[in-house]
């Protein structure tokens, strides 16, 4: 549990119907394996004690008996674990029966959950459960009796780890108008346990998927719902033991359908849910007053994540989901430009174009508005200024995108114009030091800017997101434009960005200069090169950009700790960086993240396309003069 991990699971043993006794030995048994894996919640089945296909044999008072006897044991089960355990079974107190999720832990019962939309089917067994809690009784197997509440609205908290929060619900409760989990998250519950008994249908299979999926996403919260499967009765209807677990919205881990005493295993983090809360302001704790809240003791420990960590988490890995968001994102980056084109009633946009991604990207972007617009592509100036550091090939690349897409080419060569700037200032040009390098990155920025005025047209910057947030831009150089279309995108997605658009180009030409711009090492290009190649890399310099792009991530969308971050990235980075090469660049993020904040906090507008970004305005609203001891502080002790 630490770093916010905890480790849950959904099980669904197959059951014998009416047969409590065998029930109980197969959850025993999956108790067990969970324990073993060092489970900290685990959810079993609606009513998987007698099998939830009993029909009329729940008027049975033997069976009802048996099935509170077998409660006994498991609960006498755990008294070696201290790991939360929900089980599915009928519960009969003051003349009604009730379809409960009983929770147990440590050698205790926990409390009862109820069901809340009992279907007419089932109301001929059971009655709704009641939304207050009522205290039962409970006399566990060693004859000791207490009481334990009853009620939908029981909470239960861990008192070492205030991020868990579980609460539950059984079965189609999470189909009804408005879920109990609804209310159960603004009190303040991180998780929601299920355990349902679903048959299967046609079409029920996806649509059980989507509700949870929506229903983690709606209440920012983990959920586990376990499924009734093997051993149900088939009279009329087969269960096919869907287990779920999502978080936020993610699906994180599906079982296998039709299996026989199946474990679905993950790992939740609690920490990225309470930072997705701080930001939306989800819970409201005043709203607990009308809930038990039931306090448990759960050891915290450090567990081997069995949760993947993806190496580019801006980036989806399915295939047809990556083509889509790419498509998206261009569209959302070309329909800021258009609306702001349309507003200032631009008839031009200026872009300096060096043959490198950014520049690259934000030319496509440009060309998918204007069409949008309705305007010629001979709107777009595009504006080539080679100086001291650039390469045949960068330039080649430059022109060759601005032939292949038809737009208004320029090319204008600062040699002249820095050099005069050196002597006007008393530089020593051989001196190739931060001088030598901004003064040509403030000059282009001024010719692109003087274009523009000439042509009543706007600059657009090629900025991006990891440029900004390490600082890796010339203050009133690239930094400086009208308008910023890459600014909410970061390195690793441009790459994606820029391979979309190649992979899908009808001209080859135009598709064999982006393939090469993305096989041309990234570099600003401010030194003179070596033997005709590129001599200044910018990873070689500020650190690898699937690295940082990985760092920033975290930081900015969920406000991880530098402790957190760096075990993660030792897992998703496994085999590609050592331990000392991640902590030395993790050590360089948070010194330029804070250092550079000056820099973002006058940016241009541009257009946000996903959940991180830094515009002053909005995302990050952080000041300038900021310190990073503590964070530092830390890297220094990993």
């Amino acid at each position: 549990m630490k770093d916010g991990f905890i480790r849950v699971a959904a099980a669904t043993p197959k059951v014998c119907v009416a047969d409590p006794i065998f029930n109980s030995e197969k959850i025993q048994a999956q108790m067990d394996l969970a324990v073993a894996e060092k489970t900290k919640v685990l959810v079993f089945p609606e009513l998987c004690l007698t099998a939830a296909t009993c029909g009329d044999l729940f008027f049975q008072s033997t069976l009802l008996a048996e099935a509170k006897n077998q409660l006994k044991q498991l609960v006498k089960k755990s008294e070696d674990s201290d790991m939360l355990t929900f089980v599915g079974l009928p519960w009969e107190y003051r003349g009604q029966v009730y379809n409960v999720l009983a929770a147990i832990q440590s050698g205790c019962l926990l409390g009862l959950i109820p069901k809340y939309y009992v279907s007419s089917d089932e109301g001929r067994y059971f009655t709704p459960g009641n939304v207050e809690a009522v205290m039962v009784l409970f006399t566990d197997a060693d004859g000791d009796t207490y009481e334990v509440p009853m009620g939908t609205r029981v909470l239960f908290a861990c008192e070492e780890n205030d991020d868990l929060v579980v609460a539950g619900e059984v079965g189609t409760d999470l189909w009804g108008v408005f879920p109990p989990s609804m209310d159960h998250t603004v009190a303040g519950a991180s998780v929601v346990v299920n355990g349902a008994a679903s048959f299967e249908a046609v079409g029920r299979t996806a649509y059980r998927r989507d509700l949870v999926k929506g229903q983690s996403a709606r209440l920012v919260c983990g959920y586990i719902q376990a499924s009734a499967g093997a051993g149900e009765s088939t009279t009329d209807y087969v269960f096919g033991g869907q287990n779920l677990i999502a978080e936020n919205g993610d699906l994180l881990a599906e079982s296998s359908m039709f299996a026989e005493d199946l474990i679905l295993w993950m790992d939740l983090d609690l920490q990225r849910l309470q930072g997705e809360r701080r930001r939306m302001g989800v819970t409201q704790t005043e709203s607990a007053e009308d809930y038990e809240i039931v306090y448990f003791s759960q050891e915290q420990q450090e567990t081997e994540l069995i949760r993947p960590i993806p190496q580019s988490p801006f980036i989806p890995e399915d295939e047809a989901e990556r083509a889509r968001r790419c498509e998206e994102i261009l569209t959302i980056q070309a329909m800021g430009l258009k609306k702001r084109l349309e507003h200032t009633n631009c008839k031009a946009a200026v872009v300096g174009i060096s043959g490198g991604l950014d520049s690259t990207l934000a030319l496509l972007v440009m060309v998918r508005a204007c069409d949008m617009l309705g305007l010629p592509r001979k709107s777009i100036v595009t504006v080539t200024m080679p100086c001291f550091g650039t390469t045949d090939r960068t330039y080649g690349n430059a022109c060759t995108l601005m032939r292949c897409l038809g737009t208004d080419f320029r090319e204008v060569n600062i040699r002249e114009a820095v050099t005069q700037h050196f002597k006007d200032i008393g530089h020593d040009p051989a001196k190739t030091d931060v001088t030598f390098e901004n003064a040509q990155a403030r000059e282009r920025t001024q010719v692109l800017m003087d274009i523009a005025n000439e042509v009543g047209g706007m600059v657009i910057g090629t900025g991006d997101l990891s440029e900004l947030v390490l600082g890796w831009a010339t203050y009133n150089g690239d930094h400086m434009s009208m308008y910023g279309v890459n600014g909410a995108i970061p390195k690793t997605l441009v790459r994606h960005l820029v391979r979309y658009y190649a992979d899908t180009a009808e001209d080859k030409e135009l598709a064999a200069a982006l393939y090469d711009v993305l096989d041309t090492p990234v570099s600003p290009e401010l030194l003179p090169p070596t033997d005709g190649k590129i001599s200044q890399k910018t990873e070689d310099l500020v650190g690898p950009y699937e690295l940082h792009d990985f760092v920033l991530f975290y930081v900015l969308r969920y406000g991880y700790r530098p402790a957190k971050i760096y075990r993660m990235a030792r897992q998703a980075f496994a085999g590609v960086y050592d331990d000392e090469t991640i902590k030395k660049w993790l050590k360089t993020f948070y010194w330029r993240f804070f250092s550079q904040q000056f820099k973002r906090s006058c940016l241009a507008d541009g257009p946000k396309v996903g959940s991180v970004g830094v515009p002053p305005r909005g995302d990050l609203r952080m000041p300038s003069d900021a310190t990073n001891r503590i964070w530092r502080e830390e890297v220094e002790k990993l």
